[in-house]
Order: C-alpha cells, then structure tokens, then sequence
C-alpha cells in the first residue's frame, strides 16, 4: 500500500465533530504531496473560519502519527470552493430537495413533543437530560430548543458555539453525543426576542429545513409552557410527534398541564405520557417530604386518558435533586455527573421507555441502498 492510501486509510478515522461524519466521506481530504522528508496533507474545511478547525486539525495529525514509519506529515488546512461545498450539501442531503422538512410524514425519525402547561416545572432541565441519556444509549439524537422567549437549552449543555453556516445549511452544535439548536444560539448574550406569531413560525420551520441533522434516531422538542404558536406550529409541521407533559405535583399545576396535553391532541398528535417533576424531597432518613402535593401527575394522565381514549401513563416521578439543578446551572447534565442521584435514576428509566417505542412502519417509505 502506498503512502497516500496509508494517509487516507488513516483519515478515514476522523470524524467531523459537527457532520459527524468521517473527513474522507466529507470531500475535505484533498492533496497528499511528498517533498523531500515531509508529507504535506491538505484538509479541506468547509467553510472560512470553522470552529471546529483547531479540533479538526489535532485529531487529523492523531491519525497521522499512528501510521508506520518515520514520517514527517506537515497538515495544511484550505477551505472548500464553492462547488466542493455545493457537492458537499448535495452529498449530506441525500437526493432530498433543499428546504424541506425531513420529519414530515414519512420520517423514521421518533419526534417527541416536551410540553408543561406552565413554566417553572423543570421541563427544559428534564428534556436536556433525556436527550443526553438516550445518546448515552448509543442512539442519535437531535434537540431542538423551541422555547423562542425562555431559551435555556445551550446553558444547560454547555455549548457557547455558534452554528457553521454551509451557504443556508446550518449545522447544529453537538453536545454530549446530542446535535442541538437554538434561537439563542444566533443572538447577542441574554438579548430578549420580541416575535410575533408568523416570525415564531418562520424560526422553527426553519430549525427543522435548514439545520443539517443528518440520520437521527430521535428528534426531542423543548416546547415553550402554553398552548400558544409554536406549539401549534410544530404540531403541524411534525405530524409524527408524541407528546409528553411535564407537570409537578400540586393540582393547581395539573389544570394547567392537562391543556398542554389537549393541544397535541388537537393538531393530530398520540400522548406518549406524563412525567411528574419534583414529586418529592427525599430526608436524610430515607423519608419523603411532599412540597409540592401528591397525585398531580397521575391526575394529568388519567384525564388525558379520558381525552384521548386511550391509556396514557404516568411515566415517572422525578424527586427534587439538588444534583439535578447544579448540573443544569454549571452545564452537565446529571446523569453525566451522576448517575445514582434519584432524579438520573428516574430520567434514565424514562429515556428506556423513549428507546422502547416503536415507530409504526405501515405506509411508510424505507430508505434502503442496495
């Protein structure tokens, strides 16, 4: 084997930390030139300025070290020309059409609608954690953050990055094995947004046809509290979704979430089942301290039972965590920091019962490659 198939066997190990994707399937491994001693290597970034360049860069020159003999590989980064990046985009998007919505009806993708009729019951906290639990499972995952006034998601997962821009491809930030996006990811720090109802379309609309997400496993939504646009907006553009309701114990907060459920119901969606939050506060003797009530969550999924016709469960009750709040306030999630606190355990239990649904195939186009 020469040395150029020795450098591209090698390459062919790095993934693009953002396409998730090796470089050598990306077209970004261009000239392998022997002078002399060195071995120059060109890799070819998407675009100017790229993020993840430096990354990039370190493990290129990993791969290279571990090819026998004593070479001496000098690796120069270059940027794609236009059409390079025009066969790049046409490459990651499959034969599909530019703009368009790969969660429609035909998606093997599982799309799961997290919703709380009110804020402050800790649904973004839980959704980040079950979307970095179901990866955890080896699954690929996409979160999209939807709450357009209340974005939380980027700070609970750490992610300072802006989005690559491929021309209009946006590719999203990848944190703890889970691409994510979010309007805060395009705004100034803490910036507020003040939208109307079709500026609110329009931003999630183009969350689901220009980010690249590539193949996903499961596609998780952190809805805004409510039962305002956006959730009717995604109900519509996401025919396959399921809904789940956050609630917390007290009854005064189960009225309020049984709506969130009633939207979803409403645009054609099934509910997959309610997750009670801060259902207790366990005591240093093992007892439990109900400060918030009892029976809220359970309230939820029987009158959404009776809505629907159809059994809807009480999926979990998660405890009041501490370790749950640190890691969504410094940016690692719980069941990365600890996987033995109660609120992990029962987010864990969730997250199997997410990889446990099935999604129905009748009807629907396989994409198969001979």
């Amino acid at each position: 084997m020469n040395l150029t198939d020795q450098v591209t066997g090698a390459l062919a190990k790095v993934i693009d930390p953002e396409l998730r994707r090796p470089i050598t399937e990306l077209g970004m491994v261009g000239e392998v030139i022997e002078t002399g001693e060195t071995v120059s290597v060109q890799i070819k970034l998407t675009v100017t300025g790229c993020p993840a360049a430096d990354t990039i860069r370190a493990d290129v020159e990993t791969a290279l070290r571990a090819i026998p003999g004593d070479h001496n590989f000098d690796v120069r980064l270059d940027v794609m020309t236009p059409v390079e990046r025009a066969v790049l985009k046409q490459s990651l998007l499959g034969g599909r059409a530019p703009r368009t919505n790969p969660f429609g009806a035909d998606t093997l993708t599982r799309v799961f609608l997290i919703g709380s009729g009110k804020g402050g019951v800790g649904k973004s906290s839980l959704t980040a954690n079950l979307a970095v639990a179901l990866a955890q499972r080896g699954l690929r995952v996409g979160l999209v953050d939807a709450d357009i006034f209340g974005f939380s998601i980027p700070g609970q997962l750490s992610i300072t990055d802006k989005p690559t821009r491929i021309d209009e491809m946006i590719l999203p930030p990848v944190a703890y094995g889970v691409k994510v996006i979010s309007i805060g990811m395009f705004l100034e720090e803490n910036k507020p947004v003040a939208w109307r109802g079709p500026m609110l379309h329009r931003a999630v609309e183009q969350f689901l046809v220009d980010v690249y997400w590539g193949d996903l496993d499961y596609l998780l939504i952190d809805l805004p509290p409510g039962t305002g646009d956006i959730a009717i907006s995604l109900g519509q553009l996401l025919p396959t979704a399921k809904h789940v309701v956050v609630t917390t114990p007290q009854i005064a907060a189960s009225d309020v979430a049984e709506r969130s459920g009633a939207v979803g119901l409403q645009t054609g969606q099934s509910i997959f089942g309610v997750i009670e939050n801060m259902a207790w506060l366990e005591q240093a003797d093992g007892s439990r301290l109900e400060l918030f009530g009892s029976g809220g969550g359970q309230t939820v999924a029987d009158r959404l039972s009776a809505l629907s016709g159809q059994t809807v469960p009480l999926l979990a009750q998660v405890p009041i965590s501490v370790g749950l709040r640190e890691g969504s306030d410094a940016g690692i999630p719980v069941v990365v920091a600890n996987p033995q606190d109660l609120a992990s355990v029962e987010i864990l239990k969730i997250a199997e019962k997410f990889a446990e649904d099935q999604l129905g195939l009748s009807g629907r186009r396989l994409k198969l490659s001979l």
